[in-house]
């Protein structure tokens, strides 16, 4: 059999062999599929996740709930592409009950207020039915499982946590890029040409190195507001100190190589030597960087929303989450805050785990 020598074979043969990288690699393909999908497969399709029903704040998680469909919106269509974006709103007022009887053409509900309160209510049949068959009504009356619970608010918390891993994803990817656009190409030309260049770029670094991380994420956003896509920006212009640094020390130590040497020998551009011949060869430490980098970002941007200057109400958040509903912990009910921040430590360790297991597969130095 003919053994393939190509550089992503190789690599992607040795990272198979990592059970590790692949299980984060398989933890993030969930999560990217949620991110992509979620009002697809969340129980609420929402915008947002926001569907509250507050009399059913802070149930454990299985909590299963009777609930009358009162139609009250008309014309409230979507395209499917827009559903898959920002979801949709209901055609349906989802009231809470505990039981109902049918008398004549109405329909008696007791309305469940909390575990040993409820009020009689009633309700027309053929306008819940829109004045079809008065058979119709059963399908206005579902029974729905929250199988995470529900927060504060009586929003599902399952829902919430699909829609917010779009956040995490997007803020780690834009401030990944961020720092490596910015951090590669200043520590490349650090590294290559020394001098005053490097001079310049390490003395940049060292200042922006020396303010705490939160720090300059708060001055950051607070100059340009709080909101969705100013977190992008905040985080990723904190992060590229780090990946300036490691990739200044390892073009340092690539530029010594023969084959450096041999192609300036050759007349090849400084620019070509970097982007064709040093930059692929320090590809493992790059990826790890941006894996950690990645991680970094969904730590900063959950403690941002935590504190309440990251990603506002009511988009869903992670760290939002666990403001929201912190206080549970020293109550009856810490699961709900633990949930969300389960579910940040799980994404952060599979990128880890998967930075590291990408760092020994892409080494070139061990590919035979």
């Amino acid at each position: 059999m003919e053994q393939s020598f190509s550089f992503t074979a190789q690599t992607w043969h040795r990272l198979k062999k990592n059970k590790a990288a692949l299980f984060g690699l398989a933890v993030i393909a969930i999560a990217i599929f949620l991110s992509l999908f979620g009002y697809l497969v969340a129980p609420d399709a929402t915008p947002n996740a926001n569907l509250q029903t507050v009399e059913i704040q802070a149930k454990n998680p299985g909590y299963k709930q009777l609930f009358l469909k009162i139609p009250y919106k008309k014309n409230n269509s979507v395209s499917w592409f827009t559903k898959l974006i920002s979801g949709k709103a209901e055609d349906y007022r989802y009231l809470p009950i505990t039981k109902y009887e049918v008398k004549d053409n109405s329909l008696v509900v007791n309305k469940y207020v909390d575990d040993d309160t409820s009020v009689v209510q009633i309700y027309s049949i053929s306008q819940l039915t829109n004045h079809r068959p008065a058979k119709l009504f059963q399908q206005n009356i579902v029974t729905k499982i929250y199988y995470l619970g529900t927060d504060k608010f009586g929003r599902d918390i399952l829902s919430r946590l699909i829609i917010g891993t779009k956040v995490s994803l997007a803020v780690g990817l834009i401030a990944v890029l961020i720092s490596l656009v910015l951090g590669v190409a200043l520590g490349a030309v650090a590294g290559y040409y020394r001098g005053w260049i490097d001079e310049v770029v390490m003395w940049l670094v060292n200042v922006t190195w020396s303010i705490p991380t939160l720090l300059l994420v708060f001055a950051i956003t607070m100059a340009l507001g709080k909101g969705f896509w100013q977190i992008f920006i905040a985080v990723g212009l904190t992060m590229w100190v780090s990946v300036a640094r490691l990739i200044r020390g390892q073009v340092m130590a690539v530029k010594e190589m023969e084959y450096i040497q041999a192609a300036k020998v050759m007349g090849l551009s400084n620019s070509r030597i970097i982007v064709r011949h040093i930059l692929p060869n320090i590809l493992g430490p790059v990826l790890v960087i941006a894996a950690s980098n990645f991680a970094t970002a969904i730590i900063i941007e959950a403690g941002l929303s935590f504190l309440g200057i990251g990603v506002q109400p009511p988009q869903p958040s992670w760290g939002l989450m666990i403001r929201e509903n912190y206080n549970f912990i020293i109550t009856h009910n810490a699961i709900l805050a633990l949930i969300p921040g389960f579910a940040i430590m799980l994404l952060v360790l599979a990128f880890n785990l998967l930075g590291n297991g990408l760092r020994d597969a892409a080494d070139v130095k061990s590919i035979t």
